[in-house]
């Protein structure tokens, strides 16, 4: 029971770990609408609204970059843990097809 838990503990703050993309993209579709909102009924400035998009944009590359290093980690972590399984199987999925073009 407390292998259980502690799985469960280990699993859900991994979970906690990984960047939500989707979710950061739909705040940056928001608040550009928003902003976009704003400068339409005259409450912002052009120079103001090229400031916050900027800073936007900003926000969103450095998202973008946690989840593409996050992903990156985890397909290096895989090939390291199960490198002789990856191998295993590609070299049996060669000589597969090699088999089936000879046949």
């Amino acid at each position: 029971m407390r292998y259980i838990t502690l799985y469960k503990f280990t699993v859900e703050r991994r979970l906690a770990m990984i960047p939500d993309l989707m979710e950061e993209t739909r705040n940056y579709w928001h608040q550009l609408d928003e902003l976009e909102a704003a400068y339409q009924r005259g409450e912002v400035s052009i120079a103001e609204v090229n400031a916050r998009v900027k800073e936007l944009m900003t926000d969103l590359g450095r998202s973008r970059r946690e989840s593409l290093t996050y992903f990156w980690s985890g397909i290096c972590r895989l090939w390291n843990d199960q490198r002789d399984a990856i191998v295993g199987v590609a070299g049996l999925g060669v000589l597969t097809y090699g088999w089936l073009l000879v046949r």
